[in-house]
């Protein structure tokens, strides 16, 4: 019942704007993560020397929306992969919560990340309008170099995944051998 109110509260509060746009410097971050349900220390400078990042907020795991979006991101990973990109979501949830959404919803096929205090999302200025230390549904392409190659910011979940497949696709057509 509660995940039914939060979800028809952020509804209500509205989408924060993206603070960072194409050419910006992605701010560095390190959280715990989850990936089939095991811990580790996540750091997008390490990351980043393996190729792009696909970095996604998302408000609540276990709501509607989030689960769609982790599903959909689970879909796409291989072709991510293909690509050189690693995928990684973000929420303030706890790393508890995150180890059982990384199984259950994301399917063992990319990491989450906690972010329990909100110090990435306030980094990337991606929380909502009236609870900044939430996350909006806000999703990044990051460049090897740590720039930013695309934002999209959106409620609908579907559109996260097609923007940044085709934000990693043209970076990887203008840098066949990065």
């Amino acid at each position: 019942m509660l995940g039914c109110v939060l979800v028809a509260s952020l509804a209500v509060v509205g989408q924060a704007k993206a603070a960072l746009a194409p050419g910006d410097k992605a701010p560095d971050f390190n959280a715990d993560a989850a990936l089939g349900g095991q811990p580790f220390k996540f750091s997008l400078s390490g990351a980043l020397k393996k190729g792009p990042v696909v970095l996604y907020f998302f408000p609540k795991a276990f709501t509607s929306g989030c689960t769609l979006e982790a599903h959909l991101f689970a879909e796409a990973t291989p072709k991510f992969s293909a690509l050189g990109a690693t995928v990684i979501g973000m929420s303030r949830d706890s790393l508890e919560t995150l180890q059982r959404f990384s199984v259950e919803e994301c399917r063992n096929s990319f990491a989450v990340a906690a972010d329990p205090e909100s110090r990435t999302i306030k980094a990337y200025g991606v929380g909502l309008t009236l609870l900044p230390d939430v996350a909006g549904r806000i999703s990044f392409a990051i460049s090897p170099r740590g720039q930013i190659l695309d934002t999209l910011v959106s409620g609908d979940p579907e559109e996260h995944v097609t923007a940044m497949m085709k934000a990693v696709q043209a970076w990887r057509a203008a840098n066949p051998n990065p």
